[in-house]
């Protein structure tokens, strides 16, 4: 694909304009930069996050800044296990008019946002989760066979707690396969710690600004897949998703031992658009080998398990990606 020089220099427009937006974000969501490069990488390809991590790190913080920033209309759900399908979708009620005639009406839920918040998602019954999960692929709702369509643009951010599982629903692996990365917050570090400290325990705390409007992501979202991708990326991605998969002739022994599936093609269609949004955000025009390695595992975590005797050995799953990975980007950057 060849680079025209009008969206090159889009591209670098909103390079600059996605610099501003990082620099508003972390004033109030302080340190954790690979966590707000992939939160913004998800939202700029599109599609929706999956936010891993214990309680008090500042998830919910993160997505309300995100609202404010991207200009978007946020909500946030609180899942538990009484959570019904229509707490999120909406419902219809029956409403008397002035000269007394009765009709329902749909009252919308808090899904018709432009992000929401699902906090805590594996608290609720699967039944709501489908719901949910439904939702966020085709972009609209039917109740009482009726469609309605979300706002554009729609992003679904969802958090879990990896280590409380007690009175949880797991997502199916089939339904985690909706969200386009799985983003681990770690604990910060000791420097970003006491500056989290500093900066939010005062008489007054930093405020972000707005940076694009809902039309202006969208444009943006559409010159994300507008940018060129060199051959040897392909090649790496189809390599990287294909050496996953225990049935494939070319797999690993690490693979073919521990691994019990690998990931499909929808995992190779989410690096195609999350290492064009890495370059973006690293300032770059086209995205390169390094951009494959740093997305290998928040695409692939959530699209792969191991098996039952690997995981009794302690085995965790970013290992094995991590090593899959540095094979295939050593084979391919010798080629």
């Amino acid at each position: 694909m060849t680079e025209t020089p009008d969206l090159v220099a889009e591209i670098e427009q909103l390079g600059e304009k996605l610099a501003t937006a990082k620099a508003s974000i972390t004033k109030r969501f302080i340190g954790q930069e690979r966590v707000v490069d992939l939160v913004l990488s998800s939202i700029l390809c599109g599609g929706h996050g999956l936010l891993v991590g214990l309680p008090g790190l500042g998830k919910t913080r993160l997505v309300d800044t995100l609202s404010t920033v991207l200009g978007l209309d946020g909500k946030r759900v609180q899942f538990t296990p009484d959570l019904m399908p229509a707490d999120i979708l909406g419902s219809e009620v029956l409403e008397t008019g002035p000269d007394g005639s009765r009709a329902f009406k749909f009252i919308k839920g808090p899904i018709f946002c432009q992000l929401l918040m699902a906090d805590e998602v594996n608290r609720a019954s699967p039944r709501t989760q489908s719901a949910l999960l439904q939702a966020m692929q085709e972009k609209a709702v039917t109740v009482a066979g009726v469609p309605h369509d979300l706002p554009a643009p729609f992003h679904v951010l969802a958090t879990q707690n990896p280590i409380e599982q007690e009175g949880t629903y797991p997502l199916p692996e089939a339904q985690l396969d909706r969200f386009i990365v799985q983003i681990d917050v770690p604990y910060p570090d000791r420097d970003t710690e006491r500056n989290i400290l500093m900066a939010t325990t005062g008489s007054a705390e930093a405020v972000s600004t707005r940076v694009f409007s809902p039309q202006e992501l969208m444009a943006a979202q559409a010159l994300v897949r507008q940018m060129p991708v060199g051959e040897a990326v392909v090649e790496l991605i189809l390599d990287l998703v294909r050496a996953c998969r225990p049935e494939e002739p070319g797999a690993s022994d690490i693979v073919r031992e521990n691994v019990g599936w690998g990931p499909g093609p929808r995992a190779a269609q989410a690096l195609m658009l999350t290492v064009r949004a890495r370059a973006l955000l690293e300032g770059r025009l086209v995205p390169s080998i390094e951009d494959v390695a740093a997305m290998a595992t928040p695409v692939l975590t959530h699209r792969m398990a191991l098996t039952f005797a690997a995981r009794a050995r302690g085995l965790e799953l970013n290992t094995v990606i991590r090593q899959v990975t540095e094979v295939v980007t050593r084979t391919e950057a010798a080629a």
